[in-house]
């Protein structure tokens, strides 16, 4: 959490970013010299000029990536060795935590204590993680006749383009890093144009820990310009990306018009929190729903925004839930005190009271919320929103806002909650809140879901995967699954004669 003693508004005054790239082991200017401005959702102010990056600059962190990876600076280290720099990366990350996590917090918007608590030791555990399984992951033998040796090797792919959103910048990066660099390949990491700056100083903590240049370029950028340049780069071997379905569909589109590279696309979600009257907490269920919807100002892929209560109970259900939401009420995220902050651009608050509007528009009830606030701040704030008397075909309850927005659906029947809750096109997670195990294990098998909860909510670690179904995407983050995106399998079949 937020030190007492750190006066944050004075160190964001005094803060001067770094916003030149990072290509082969040094900042530089954009090849055209072009910048763009870094601006904080907090109060509008202009925090950086940061590197247009455009495809020439993509071509030149290619080329340094390939250059690393082919003559073997890295990619031919012993998992030892590389293990040993990876764990004196996380090292550098934590010992910059108040730096990174102020940056976090003026360029994307969270309160600075989750910006401190959360996301900068996550990122470096999983750094850590990743570091400590790399010399663990054993190769196989076939087993094969007296005659043959078969080798099933694992090796590295290559060039990485990672694409990683505004939400969760730091963490998302090292969802992409801790395996990409762990298994010997080099990365070419495209942040989003919206925060850019901890990604920046995340490859100069790792060139700081010893990572030999070129292995971990950042080239910051607009997604139409760096990030599709490099989706379509034809020496990239494969691209990690999280980000909206919209743009995941261009990124298999772009892979299909170069190289056929692999495309892992962590995508969207309208995730499912399904409550049965045979839970006996009622108020446990709508604090954690509370607490999961609005953390991170709902800017989650995996926010629980479709809550599904049983008739029975929905009415006290919501009347924890309503009590609940004013403790979520956004505030100065740089007072070490706010639970909410600022979205994270004028774009996404527009588009989140869109929704809004579009929820009382379609016959919603608005319980709670609905209005932007902190206006005079110059910032991007909107309370924490709760709409019951949703149907599943309204707009509010398909189409992935982002932002503080839930939707309250009543049900009658276990089937009834079940067939709605599947009735998306996405599919990344749920919840399923019951006291009967049968059913607990019924409806977890029966949710078209990657990741399943029961009797809780976003309660996870490094060590399982995170990923969904359907449009939520495809391919794995986090645990050892991570390791099938950025390696590639090889066998080598010895025949022995006698």
């Amino acid at each position: 959490m937020s030190s007492p003693t750190i006066d944050w508004h004075a160190s964001a005054a005094a803060l001067q970013p770094d916003g030149r790239m990072f290509i082969a082991g040094q900042r530089q200017a954009s090849a055209s010299r072009e910048t763009f401005a870094c601006v904080s959702p907090i109060d509008g102010r202009t925090i950086a000029q940061v590197a247009r990056g455009q495809a020439a600059d993509i071509d030149a962190a290619v080329a340094s990536a390939r250059a690393a990876f082919d003559d073997g600076r890295w990619a031919r280290k012993s998992p030892a060795a590389r293990k040993k720099v990876l764990l004196k990366f996380a090292d550098k990350i934590l010992a910059a935590k108040e730096q990174l996590a102020l940056l976090e917090t003026l360029d994307m918007g969270k309160p600075v204590q989750y910006s401190l608590g959360v996301d900068v030791p996550a990122t470096a555990r999983c750094i850590a993680w990743y570091a400590e399984a790399v010399d663990k992951v054993y190769d196989e033998i076939a087993p094969t006749g007296p005659n043959a040796l078969a080798l099933i090797t694992r090796e590295p792919m290559g060039v990485i383009g990672a694409v990683v959103p505004w939400n969760y910048p730091m963490i998302m990066a090292a969802w992409k890093l801790g395996p990409a660099l762990a298994a010997g390949n080099s990365v070419v990491l495209k942040p989003s144009e919206k925060s850019p700056l901890t990604a920046l100083r995340l490859a100069e903590l790792a060139m700081e820990a010893g990572l030999p240049e070129g292995v971990f370029n950042v080239v910051p950028g607009h997604g139409g310009e760096a990030g599709e340049a490099l989706a379509l780069h034809m020496d990239v071997d494969a691209v990690g990306f999280t980000g909206s379905t919209r743009v995941g569909r261009k990124m298999l589109e772009y892979a299909g018009r170069s190289n056929l590279k692999r495309v892992y696309n962590e995508l969207g979600g309208k995730s499912a929190f399904i409550v049965f009257p045979d839970f006996d907490d009622i108020a446990r269920a709508a604090k954690t729903v509370a607490g999961s919807m609005f953390f991170n100002q709902g800017e989650s892929c995996n926010a629980p925004s479709r809550v599904f209560v049983h008739e029975s109970i929905a009415d006290a259900f919501l009347a924890t839930v309503a009590a609940e939401a004013p403790k979520y009420q956004p505030g100065d995220p740089l007072s070490g005190k706010a639970e909410m902050g600022a979205l994270v651009d004028d774009t996404q608050l527009k588009t989140v009271m869109g929704y809004i509007d579009a929820g009382r528009t379609e016959g919603a009830k608005l319980l709670v919320g609905g209005s932007r606030v902190r206006a005079e701040t110059g910032g991007y704030f909107v309370e924490p929103t709760v709409f019951e008397g949703v149907n599943n075909r309204m707009r509010i309850a398909r189409e992935e806002i982002f932002g503080p927005v839930m939707s309250v659906i009543r049900f009658k029947t276990e089937e009834e909650a079940v067939a709605m809750a599947n009735d998306s096109a996405y599919g990344l997670q749920a919840s399923v809140w019951s006291h009967n195990i049968n059913r607990a294990h019924r409806v977890a098998r029966a949710l078209r879901a990657g990741m399943v909860h029961v009797n809780q909510y976003d309660e996870d670690d490094i060590t399982v995967p995170f990923g969904g179904f359907k449009q939520s995407g495809n391919g794995r983050d986090k645990s050892l699954h991570a390791f099938d995106k950025y390696t590639e399998l090889k066998t080598t079949w010895l025949r022995i004669d006698n």
